[in-house]
């Protein structure tokens, strides 16, 4: 039971974040020069506002065993750039802290999805 909880309340936070990204989209002020501060470039702004959004509805949806192990792998990916994008543009610890604390929650839905959701083992 307590595998459960610990899967679904990560799972659910992870997601929550991914779909946040949907704001990557709007063009406002905030998100652009968010962007343009720690270097990256605007395209990828589109490029993670359509596929975090995407990892979310994976990673909750049941079935897709090896899609759920690509999205798991580039938000892993995605949130780690975050945190060196982050703490090398200066930013402060409110900022560059979040992304290693959503990669364990990332890591705690990892580690404890059930059967249904995992590769079989070959």
């Amino acid at each position: 039971m307590a595998r459960t909880v610990a899967y679904w309340v990560s799972t659910g936070i992870v997601a929550l974040m991914l779909l946040l990204a949907l704001s990557y989209l709007t063009g406002s002020v905030e998100v652009v020069s968010g962007f343009t501060k720690i270097g990256y470039p605007q395209y990828l702004r589109i490029v993670l506002g359509i596929c975090k959004p995407g990892a979310a509805i994976v990673l909750l949806v049941p079935g897709l065993r090896r899609l759920k192990e690509w999205a798991y792998a580039g938000v892993t990916f995605a949130w780690i750039m975050a945190f060196i994008a982050n703490f090398a543009a200066g930013e402060s610890p409110q900022v560059w802290a979040l992304p290693p604390i959503l990669l364990a929650l990332l890591l705690v839905s990892y580690v404890t999805r059930p059967d249904q959701r995992r590769l079989p083992s070959s």
